[in-house]
C-alpha cells in the first residue's frame, strides 16, 4: 500500500526554524513531482512548494527566500526547510506526490495525513 508519512512539525517561536520530512513507501519506482501544501485554520488549502524529480523547484510568494524544498530520490523522501518562521505560517502541512509509479500500479496523486506547525509570536 502506498503511503506518505510526514514528520517534523511542532511548536516554534517566530523567527525560528523547522524541518519537515515526508517519506513515501509502498513499492515505489518513481515519483514525478513532490510538493508541500498547507492549510491554516479557516483558510483555503495553499500550495507551498514543489520539486520535480530533476530538482526544479517552485515556491509560493509568501515563503520565497525563507523555505527550501529538497528531495532524496533514493529514499523517496521530500523535505521542507522552514526558516524565519512567522505566526502566519501556522498550519497543517501536507505532503503530496504526483505521478507515482509503483510495482503494483500508477497513482495520479497521493496525500499524506499532515503535520501541524505552530508558530508563536
Amino acid at each position: 500500500q502506498v503511503r506518505l508519512v510526514e514528520s517534523g512539525g511542532g511548536l516554534v517561536q517566530a523567527g525560528g526554524s523547522l524541518r519537515l520530512s515526508c517519506a513515501a513507501s509502498g513499492g515505489i519506482i518513481s515519483i514525478n513531482v513532490m510538493a508541500w501544501y498547507r492549510q491554516a485554520p479557516g483558510k483555503q488549502h495553499e500550495l507551498v512548494a514543489t520539486i520535480t524529480g530533476g530538482g526544479s523547484t517552485r515556491y509560493a510568494d509568501s515563503v520565497k527566500g525563507r523555505f527550501a524544498i529538497s528531495r532524496d530520490n533514493a529514499k523517496n523522501t521530500v523535505y521542507l526547510e522552514m526558516n524565519s518562521l512567522k505566526p502566519e505560517d501556522t498550519a497543517v502541512y501536507y505532503c503530496n506526490a504526483a505521478g507515482m509509479v509503483t510495482t503494483t500500479g500508477t497513482y495520479g496523486e497521493v496525500w499524506g495525513r499532515g503535520t501541524l506547525v505552530t508558530v508563536s509570536s
